[in-house]
């Protein structure tokens, strides 16, 4: 007998060899049903692997991230079938589960697959699945292995077999086809009910230009058909959210190939957001006792050097500036971490003088690769929201738990209610990618993972997540439409104040290091108004909307006590403006309606006479007519409603 563990925590005896579906059964039927992946003692295993030891086992279903993995890696193995049994001198290479499908890169050679194949290759993928073809697994040698793809002259499978071992090569096989695998499949292919194949791109083998270029098929599948549908109707609300389209209909943003590519330009409306943003930020931060400081665009590539972003991001950084002076070099600023510690290094500080909180809106700059630039999620040049605290050990804990107040009031001022955090720790199989020795490691990750529960966050951790330089909190935001996004983040680091050699003098007149947190409720400008963009659909909280309200006029004769409304509201610091163009008062709403104009007044001969305002909301027609106001006091009480005083 074995004993098995379950995430409860409850514990049950088994025949040893029995398999994880043997353990749902026992649960019950109807779960067993929906069981499609399994982890025992942290290994993925198959539903029908023996379990031959004591152990932990996690039973998943599609509802579950890893159950969609196992979902959508098993369907690319179907797709792979299905386009062999088109195209049967194809090579295969690899194809894994991404977060929202799967892909199956693939090297045609003369063939072309193009989006009028489409629909046949899912009709033959869905026959195919219809067999209940099972999933079983099997050892192969290596020389098997090498000499079965060999003979198929497929150089990428042998390549990615060369760089195995004996004892680690295993092949899947379900109905007539065979694939190497590492496993992680669901039980048979009888699961999957739907699927669409999204697009066909170019991509070369394993991400290097110089190697041959492939074909990539997308595709996404689930259990039914109708959790299909709705995901395509998701993908199309999100194309209407999109930003970029967002920020060209409501002149926010634009880019220019003159500029260069990932360089937005941001246009009156979009400037005006994003100092309201800057403001609304400086002000909570001002209360939180941060001085705000300037630094330069470039640096000394030895500021870099020091720091350590030389060594490991150099080689993907815009390459250095080179000056008349012989020998002297500048990078652009891809951080302000290394300026802000010279800014601590400029005068000596007592323990007594401590917390210092630098904050700064810095634009740094990146070099990413041009495949890789996406409006104003993945740009080259960007600021972020930073600021750096410099404290004792002793204050650690508190000015941690401060920040996390700072972060949480950011989200709610914005609507963000649904996100999670997450302790971002290093790899610890893999230190070498990060700095600093193992003790100020320890002691920077469990001060995040105690202030974090002692702000009851619901927080999951994440190993090698980590910046190369310490442990980070970040804020796993899910918009409108379920997806998730990386925003604010905050980073303990005992590392650079060693390597700038930062001191402050304490209580016992010795010299000691501060520990400096990292921060960003934001993120990086560009990010999160792309992002909130997406979010609100455009539709912004009525205190950050570039223009609050629109008066349209019905006529050239109301001219006037238009803009006599709107010098009150303007005296009142509304954002308004008049809509004086000799248009039908029909088509000035539903232009306003468009911009998504939060309010909209009409006026005409009654509300002059009257002194009034007749008053719609953007989305939901008429309010009604009041005085002017009373319309400033309804404007005045929904902002306060919404951004609080931190």
């Amino acid at each position: 007998m074995i004993q098995i563990t379950l995430p409860d925590g409850s514990i049950r005896e088994f025949q040893s060899g029995s398999t994880p579906m043997d353990v749902a059964n026992s649960i019950s039927e109807g779960f067993a049903r929906n069981v499609i992946s399994a982890k025992f003692n942290n290994t993925t295993v198959e539903t029908t692997t023996p379990l031959l030891e004591n152990g932990d086992l996690t039973l998943y279903t599609f509802n579950d991230a890893e159950g969609k993995k196992a979902f959508w890696h098993s369907s690319a193995h179907v797709l792979a079938q299905a386009i062999t049994s088109f195209y049967p001198k194809v090579k295969l290479t690899i194809g894994p589960a991404i977060d929202n499908g799967f892909y199956y890169d693939i090297d045609l050679g003369e063939d072309v697959i193009s989006e009028k194949d489409f629909q046949t290759i899912e009709n033959k993928f869905l026959e195919l699945a219809r067999g209940k073809h099972e999933f079983k697994m099997r050892d192969v040698s290596k020389a098997d292995a090498l000499d079965k793809y060999k003979k198929e002259g497929n150089q990428y499978k042998v390549e990615l077999i060369e760089n195995l071992t004996d004892g680690e090569i295993t092949f899947c096989d379900h109905s007539d086809f065979t694939d190497l695998c590492r496993g992680g499949h669901i039980p048979n292919t009888g699961l999957i009910k739907a699927v669409k194949i999204m697009s066909a791109a170019g991509a070369y083998w394993r991400g290097d230009e110089k190697n041959n270029q492939l074909t990539r098929i997308y595709g996404v599948s689930y259990p039914k058909q109708k959790m299909l549908t709705e995901y395509l109707e998701l993908l199309e609300e999100a194309k209407q959210r999109d930003h970029r389209k967002l920020g060209k209909e409501l002149e926010l943003f634009t880019f220019s190939a003159k500029v260069g590519q990932g360089l937005p330009l941001w246009l009156p409306k979009g400037a005006a957001l994003r100092e309201r943003l800057e403001q609304f930020l400086k002000k909570a931060q001002k209360k939180a006792g941060y001085e705000m400081v300037i630094t330069p665009h470039i640096g000394q590539k030895e500021l870099y050097v020091t720091s350590g972003h030389y060594e490991k991001y150099g080689a993907d950084s815009f390459q250095p500036i080179h000056t008349p002076k012989e020998g002297e070099e500048f990078l652009l600023k891809p951080m302000n971490c290394p300026h802000h510690c010279e800014i601590y290094n400029n005068k000596p500080y007592s323990y007594k003088e401590l917390p210092k909180r630098f904050a700064e809106f810095g634009t740094v700059y990146r070099y990413e690769q041009s495949g890789e630039l996406h409006g104003l999620t993945r740009v080259r040049g960007f600021t972020q929201d930073d600021a750096h605290i410099f404290c004792t050990p002793d204050q650690l804990d508190e000015e941690f738990k401060s920040v996390i107040d700072l972060v949480l009031y950011v989200f709610k001022s914005l609507s963000f209610e649904n996100f999670t955090a997450q302790v971002s720790l290093r790899d610890p199989e893999n230190k070498e990618k990060y700095i600093g020795s193992d003790e100020n490691w320890e002691k920077a990750e469990n001060a995040i993972i105690n202030a974090t529960k002692e702000k009851g966050l619901d927080y999951v951790i994440e190993y090698g997540e980590a910046a190369f330089y310490g442990p980070k909190l970040d804020f796993m935001v899910k918009d409108a439409l379920g997806r998730s996004w990386q925003l604010g983040t905050i980073q303990v680091d005992y590392n650079l104040p060693e390597r700038f050699d930062l001191h402050y003098k304490g209580a016992d007149n010795q010299l000691h290091r501060p520990v400096m947190i990292h921060r960003a409720p934001f993120g990086s400008m560009e990010r999160f108004i792309a992002v909130l963009l997406e979010h609100t659909a455009g539709k912004f909280p009525l205190w950050l909307t570039p223009e609050q309200v629109i008066i349209l006029p019905i006529s050239q004769k109301y001219q006037k006590y238009a803009e006599n409304v709107l010098h009150l509201l303007e005296n009142s610091e509304i954002r308004a403006l008049v809509d004086d163009r000799n248009e039908k008062t029909g088509r000035k709403i539903r232009d306003a309606e468009m911009n998504k104009i939060p309010f909209m007044i009409i006026v005409g001969e009654q509300e002059e006479l009257d002194g009034t305002v007749s008053v719609r909301k953007q989305g939901e027609g008429d309010q009604g007519t009041i005085t002017t106001n009373e319309f400033i006091s309804l404007l005045k009480k929904e902002i306060n409603s919404t951004l609080e005083q931190f």
